[in-house]
């Protein structure tokens, strides 16, 4: 599978120039004939404009429509990072992805919310964890924050994903961070993880990451961007997941049983 990974430098508070810059760097990621397309957390907004209720898109409608217009014009599946949606008085944090025919297969809305910037004060966390399957290829997907709760990585392997898709808006002087716990979760789960990171200045004026990567199960980095703008491109050898997981069968030496919580 071919993947390419569209890390943005987004226009805060600009929806229409984003969605411009999206058809133009799908455009130009699709000369290399990717299987998937992976966007950064927050592509249509940035990171954020407040009140985010203002700048929300109504249910996803202008988003879904780009995205599903992508995914049909190219034949490609479109993993869509994530966007602002309001639905009611709510805002969630919400990815949709697309198959090759502009067809909406899943929709996951982050689950943890990161309270240092006060995310849980203008979102509302989603309450469940998803898979979808991409060209026969079971896939999971997690935003950003998630990806510091190993528990919910863990959960998404032991249900057979392949692929860990992950769009970020992650900040420069939190890099190690991200840098190691993308590759960790690659490495403890034996799964390919496809980060995708922003690339700019975020609503808190401080410096994204960019440093999107490709991660094989063993840890390799297959591909890694610098700090601006950029196409990430990579071919994952999926067969090399079943001859890791012979050779060290890191699942079937689980003791589950010592990992309950304490009655005491």
């Amino acid at each position: 599978m071919k993947v390419a990974v569209i890390q943005m430098q987004v226009a805060l508070g600009e929806p229409e120039r984003n969605i411009a810059a999206l058809y133009r760097l799908a455009a130009k990621a699709m000369q290399e004939r990717p299987d998937v397309l992976l966007l950064p957390e927050l592509w249509r907004l940035g990171f954020y404009p407040k009140p985010v209720l203002s700048y929300a898109d109504a249910d996803g409608r202008e988003t879904r429509k780009a995205l599903a217009t992508i995914a049909n014009k190219y034949q490609v599946n479109v993993v869509g990072g994530t966007v602002a949606n309001a639905i009611g008085d709510k805002v969630f944090n919400t990815s949709y992805i697309f198959d090759r025919t502009g067809r909406m297969l899943a929709t996951y809305h982050k689950t943890h919310l990161f309270s240092p910037s006060g995310e849980h004060e203008d979102f509302t966390a989603g309450d469940s964890l998803v898979t979808f399957t991409l060209d026969g290829i079971k896939c999971g997907i997690l935003v950003c924050y998630d990806v510091r709760f190993p528990e919910a990585v863990r959960k998404l392997a032991l249900e057979g994903v392949q692929i860990l898709f992950l769009p970020a808006a992650w900040p420069l002087k939190r890099l190690i961070h991200w840098q190691t716990l993308i590759r960790a979760r690659a490495i403890e789960n034996q799964i390919f993880v496809i980060a995708c990171n922003e690339a700019g200045i975020d609503g808190n004026e401080e410096q994204l990451a960019g440093h999107s990567a490709i991660i094989d199960p063993w840890g390799e980095i297959l591909a890694e961007a610098g700090e601006g703008e950029e196409i990430l491109q990579g071919n994952l050898r999926l067969l090399i997941q079943n001859q890791i997981k012979e050779s060290m069968d890191v699942f079937g030496d689980r003791r589950p049983e010592l990992y309950k919580k304490s009655s005491r």
